[in-house]
């Protein structure tokens, strides 16, 4: 009975499969299309480097995940070394996204100041020195990250960075410990069963995105009001649904295969998946022309050199004067200038080479904040043990000063007895 199951369940792939993978293509290509349209005119239009280096990474998640899912379709085998792939990337993109959120509010200088001042306004705290620091800590304190983030000043752009990088490292540690369990047999992709790897990096993984979401929330939050020129409600939906979207659609896959929903086919399984994503990054990269635009870094400040251009919008008006209405135009002229064309190539080597090095800076500055309570508390330990010993070794030498002391007492009174004895013995 299970064997017919199985080969039913087997016919049925093979008659859609064909099918699904020519549209899965179709919509792999759209995306593929509209992603790296999107990408050369940011890169020719480079005005930007702060921001646009970051926005580069985040549009370029369309075409990985689309690429990734179109070959794992195409070839099954392949689809734990593509998805390994991906979630890498996956994990980088979000860390992208921080990145950018914190160069559009002009760097992290600006940043802690921004977040200081909120700090400031919200405790009512004096600008002055001399404030209760004893109070300051207490408001500060880590529990009023859930509670209440704003309070948090400085503090909060530093767990922010910390919940993106621990994703990023721990995503990339996981995925090549996926990988290492596949070869020796004991990963079970999508299957929840202890004897397997799958179950306990799923619940790894699946803490560790949710306080990566949860820590840029929190920080989108308290800055969404100076965010809003770059409408930064519409950049978080479409980019949190790739990556929420994403990765509990195929938990959820896995559950309904392991509840009996769908066949526990693996080929199956990872096809669903693969052809999801497939629909899904043509409807992302369709977001993204809208959403991250290259427009407003196609035009330079007055003041710097390029092509300047005169737009005139006409609007139609109506007046009203007593009973009598008259139609009048607003006429509104506004100047820009056109940036001049940057190099494809230099763009490229700014986003490696800078935002490569940012990213070493933040993950080594991660690393030492993991690590720092770790050293401290080993130290501790360590005086701990020292403070005892020392104790341990001044008791020792007391019990032995009292010892000869005791010793020259009992030497000086036997002295002091041989002398009277002797005396008597001369007096007889």
């Amino acid at each position: 009975m299970a064997s017919n199951s199985v080969s039913a369940y087997a016919d049925i792939y093979q008659k859609f499969y064909q099918p699904a993978l020519i549209t899965a293509g179709c919509f792999v290509v759209v995306a593929l299309i509209l992603s790296i349209f999107l990408i050369f005119q940011h890169l020719r239009s480079y005005t930007n480097p702060a921001e646009q280096k970051w926005i580069v990474p985040v549009l370029f998640m369309v075409p990985v995940y689309a690429t990734e899912s179109i070959i794992s379709l195409w070839f099954p085998k392949a689809s734990l070394a593509c998805d390994i792939l991906r979630n890498c990337y996956e994990a980088f993109a979000l860390y992208s996204f921080g990145s950018y959120l914190i160069a559009c509010l002009g760097g992290e200088r600006r940043v802690i100041e921004l977040l200081e001042n909120k700090s400031r306004k919200q405790l009512g705290e004096p600008l002055l020195e001399g404030a209760d620091e004893n109070q300051t800590v207490q408001q500060r304190s880590f529990c009023n990250f859930f509670v209440r983030p704003f309070t948090l000043g400085k503090d909060l752009l530093a767990i922010e960075k910390f919940g993106l990088v621990q994703y990023m490292i721990l995503k990339t540690v996981c995925a090549f410990l996926a990988f290492l369990l596949e070869l020796f047999g004991v990963y079970g992709d999508g299957e929840f069963k202890w004897n397997y790897g799958y179950p306990y990096i799923a619940v790894v993984m699946n803490f560790s995105q949710m306080w990566a979401l949860y820590c840029l929330v929190k920080f989108y939050n308290v800055t969404h009001e100076a965010l809003q020129s770059i409408k930064p409600l519409a950049k978080f939906i479409s980019f949190k649904a790739i990556v929420f979207a994403t990765w509990w659609q195929g938990v959820g896959i896995a559950l309904l295969c392991s509840i009996g929903v769908l066949p526990k086919e693996g080929k199956l399984q990872t096809g669903l998946q693969d052809f999801l994503i497939c629909i899904e990054m043509a409807i992302a990269a369709v977001a993204h022309v809208y959403v991250f635009s290259a427009e407003p870094y196609q035009f330079l400040p007055i003041s710097e050199y390029g092509k300047i251009t005169t737009e005139t919008t006409k609007e139609a008006l109506k007046l009203e004067e007593g009973d009598k209405e008259k139609s009048a135009v607003l006429e509104k002229t506004e100047t820009k200038v056109k940036a001049p064309g940057t190099s494809v190539t230099e763009s490229v080597q700014d986003i490696v080479v800078e935002g490569g090095q940012h990213v070493v800076k933040d993950v080594v500055l991660t690393i030492n904040q993991a690590t720092g309570p770790v050293e401290k508390g080993v130290t501790k330990i360590q005086e701990t043990f020292y403070h005892k010993s020392e104790g341990e070794d001044s008791d020792d030498q007391e019990e032995e000063a009292e010892l000869k002391v005791e010793q020259h007492i009992e030497e000086n009174h036997s002295e002091i007895e041989t002398h009277v004895s002797s005396g008597k013995d001369i007096g007889t």
